[in-house]
């Protein structure tokens, strides 16, 4: 116990003798023995050059198709999304899959953009359901949905080998209302072009 009270003791000696009410001690002497020196400005003489004009040089890369690819790949993708935008979406019924004659009329109007200006594309039919039912189920309603436009499509005319197939179920909604106008805006196939 002595130790500790006295090692305290110690400690705080140490520290209040650290601290002096002294200032820092100045050689007074040296100051004023230096004299302070005065800078005075000097002038300087500025001479002018005539600037010469620089000459350029424009180089081109020596192979210039990944410029070229990659314009006429977003020229080729706005061409693409354009002609999309034309194809219609095909609607069904509740629970059904067979084509109405009025959407009949809509996948007629695919199959000539198919064969004109999206010929040189590939066609991808997406099914989609309402909420109602399984997902299961509606995945399998949904894939027969776009195998009865691809049917159509075919019948007038598109080959078979351009058109894929995906169902979305009710994964994919385009309106989420608990109305009956909007079960019947999801219960669609949409087309898609791909390159």
């Amino acid at each position: 116990m002595k130790n500790i009270v006295l090692s305290g003791v110690v400690a705080a000696l140490l520290v209040f003798s650290g601290c002096s009410s002294k200032g820092p001690a100045v050689d007074t002497k040296a100051v004023n023995n230096n004299p302070v020196k005065e800078v005075v400005p000097t002038t300087t003489t500025t001479t002018t050059q005539e600037v010469q004009p620089v000459e350029t040089e424009t180089v081109l890369s020596e192979d210039n198709s990944s410029v070229n690819s990659s314009v006429n790949s977003s020229t080729s993708e706005s061409t693409m999304n354009s002609i999309e935008s034309k194809l219609p979406t095909i609607y069904f019924a509740f629970d059904k899959y067979n084509i109405t004659p009025d959407m009949e009329e809509k996948i007629d109007a695919a199959a000539v953009i198919g064969k004109k200006s999206a010929s040189a594309y590939k066609v991808k039919l997406e099914g989609n359901c309402d909420e109602w039912g399984s997902d299961e189920y509606n995945f399998a309603l949904g894939l027969r949905r776009a195998n009865a436009v691809k049917k159509a499509l075919v019948a007038d005319g598109i080959d078979a080998s351009r058109i894929s197939m995906i169902s979305y179920g009710k994964s994919n909604p385009v309106c989420t209302a608990h109305t009956r106008a909007c079960w019947a805006k999801n219960r669609r196939v949409n087309f898609e072009l791909l390159p």
